[in-house]
Formats: structure tokens, C-alpha cells, sequence
């Protein structure tokens, strides 16, 4: 295994990995802001106010990324493992 192969792995893996999260992070990021703006207009400051349609969203979001995330897991992994022979 050379240096070139080793940051290639290393690269393909970190952009998978926001590419897998990114879905499910920007879907809890804009719910967590509507729910602050709802928050901030009516002056309710309740904490578990904005966790539960947060976890319903994140919820959501997994059942209709999940096909996605996984395959693009799957392709990861069968590209780490094809280059494990060169090494």
C-alpha cells in the first residue's frame, strides 16, 4: 500500500460519510430552526419542545434515506475491499 492509495481511501472515506449524513443532519437542522423561530415568536421556552418533532423528523428522514445510505455504504465498501488485494 502506497501513501497515494492510503489518502484515497481515507478522502473516499470522509466524503462518504457526509454524503451518508448530510440527509438526516440538514433535516434535524431545519426542523430544530423552525422550531426555534415557532419558539422565539410565541415566547414558549419549553427544552422538550423542539427534541420530540426533531426525533419524528430524523425518524423520517431515515425511512426515506435509508435505501440511499445504504447503498452508498455497500459501494464503499466494495471498493475498500477490491483494493485490498493491490495493496
Amino acid at each position: 500500500m502506497n501513501q497515494t492509495m492510503a489518502l484515497d481511501l481515507l478522502r473516499n472515506a470522509f466524503l462518504n460519510t457526509i454524503k451518508v449524513s448530510a440527509p438526516v443532519m440538514i433535516v434535524a437542522m431545519l426542523v430544530g430552526l423552525v422550531i426555534s423561530i415557532l419558539q422565539a415568536t410565541t415566547q414558549v421556552q419549553e427544552q422538550t419542545l423542539s427534541f420530540v418533532p426533531k426525533m419524528i423528523a430524523v425518524i423520517i428522514s431515515l425511512i426515506l434515506f435509508g435505501s440511499f445510505m445504504m447503498t452508498s455504504m455497500l459501494e464503499f465498501f466494495r471498493y475498500a475491499i477490491e483494493i485490498i488485494p493491490k495493496m
